[in-house]
């Protein structure tokens, strides 16, 4: 017995500190003046989505028609590298950089990049915030035949268009290395040397080999601006950009170029703003929610169940501390649906208590001692809590693996919730339960093992 009550002990004792470290780290970050950095128990602090905390929700889509479909994968993570990249160089706290692929599932009619930024509520701001990152592609020349583009101008002068003089290859900015402001020392305009990993050295060389005498049109932003006759193959992975640029045009191209260069080509499709207001406002209903649920469901627990309801509250209460501590730490990324998972994984720890509940007065009503009670009860409900929750817990896999982002926020903090939850009701109530059954099998112990408005006596087995 002095077992069992060190156990209970314990585990109330661990509940009691990591429910102080929720609610530490969380006081501690909200007293932090605006734009100091979290340190200490403040740096886990709960990470609220565009939702809850306002911000910008923009969604692009990315033009991978020129791209194998071995390497879309590649390619679209590799642009979501670079945007986070270059949103991260301006300071936004927490953005959410995410890849959205094409398909039934997800709804979305070609690969697509969404961007939220928390805290910036001005699209245009957001918008610009990302830029226009260049697309920097290289072309060679069209083979001999391929027909040509040409407008005739008022004046009858035949002008061919020079993009149907090229054709695309495989080297984009995806494979850039670095890019490196230079002077020419003849002519000292300005001028971009490129460097290409290992890749993007290998496609340049081959290039350079197979056009030896024709020009390799270096392409911009879908532009033309630099159309360099090939002398001789280039093993090294080195380019030069000598366009017609200011000083000041080539360092800004430079730093864009470092900052990311778009494997792919993407386009603004919508944006969507959601103001601090909307997103106080669905915390504190959310939170609302939460007190108002776990204070009606605990009532209705002590009130049908007496002593093991009060344990079961007890339990619900270091399931709770257990699931926040785990949002802050792994960190999630809460949103309203991820609350709504993590409310609904609530009323699912509170069913495991109520199937133990049952089978445990079943039991009694059979003539059994408490203890044997809440030990067969134990078992007997297992198989049944067991079932139910491993279907709940696929259903969360399912949901996580094909839906969207906000889906996924809702599947993963139900999966977590479920895990828990089964973790709160096998193990810590059982203790609980079998710490105090120690109070004997006298009328008082019967009243407090009694369900509903029942009196808990010997009359209800026969």
């Amino acid at each position: 017995m002095w077992k069992k009550i060190v156990l209970t002990l314990i585990i109330l004792i661990l509940g009691a500190g990591i429910g102080f470290f929720v609610y530490k780290s969380e006081a501690n970050y909200r007293r932090l003046p605006i734009g100091t950095k979290a340190t200490g128990l403040a740096k886990f602090s709960f990470k609220l989505g565009l939702d809850l905390s306002g911000g910008s929700h923009l969604i692009y889509k990315a033009d991978t028609s020129l791209v194998p479909v071995s390497q879309v994968g590649d390619s679209m993570n590799a642009l979501r590298d670079v945007i986070e990249r270059r949103i991260n160089l301006f300071g936004v706290s927490e953005p959410v950089v995410q890849v959205q692929h094409g398909g039934f599932v997800s709804g979305a009619t070609g690969e697509q990049l969404i961007v939220d930024l928390p805290g910036v509520t001005d699209v245009k701001q957001a918008i610009d915030m990302i830029g226009q990152t260049p697309l920097l592609e290289f072309k060679i020349e069209a083979p001999k035949g391929t027909p040509q583009t040409a407008t005739v101008g008022k004046d009858g002068k035949v002008t061919l268009d020079i993009n149907s003089q090229f054709i695309s290859t495989d080297l984009t900015g995806r494979y850039l290395k670095k890019a490196i402001l230079e002077f020419d020392t003849n002519t000292r305009e300005p001028k971009i040397s490129l460097q290409f990993d290992d890749t993007g050295t290998k496609l340049f060389a081959q290039i350079t080999k197979d056009n030896i005498g024709k020009m390799v049109a270096i392409y911009l932003d879908g532009a033309p601006i630099s159309t360099p006759v090939v002398r001789e193959e280039i093993p090294n992975g080195q380019a030069v950009i000598s366009g017609s640029f200011t000083p000041t045009e080539a360092k800004l191209l430079v730093g864009r170029l470092n900052s990311g260069a778009l494997p792919v080509p993407i386009t603004l499709l919508s944006t969507q703003t959601i103001g601090a207001t909307l997103g106080g406002s669905a915390i504190n209903a959310g939170v609302k929610a939460a007190i108002i649920g776990f204070f009606l469901v605990a009532l209705f627990l002590i009130l049908l169940y007496r002593l093991p309801g009060l344990i079961a509250t007890i339990s619900l209460c270091i399931f709770i501390v257990i699931i926040l501590a785990l949002f802050k730490l792994m960190p999630v990324t809460l949103t309203a649906a991820g609350i709504a998972g993590f409310i609904i994984s609530m009323g699912i720890a509170v069913d495991a208590n109520v199937l133990i509940f049952e089978r445990v007065k079943e039991e009694l009503r059979s003539g059994k001692s408490i203890a044997d009670s809440i030990a067969i009860g134990f078992s007997r409900a297992w198989f049944s809590i067991r079932d139910s929750n491993i279907s709940s817990f696929i259903t969360a896999v399912i949901l996580f693996w094909f839906g969207t982002s906000l889906i996924q926020g809702f599947a993963l903090t139900l999966g977590m919730g479920i895990i828990v939850s089964m973790f709160s009701a096998i193990v810590i109530t059982r203790i609980f339960l079998s710490t105090v059954s120690f109070i004997g099998e006298g009328k008082v112990a019967r009243f407090l093992f009694s369900s509903g408005f029942s009196n808990g006596q010997k009359s209800e087995n026969k």
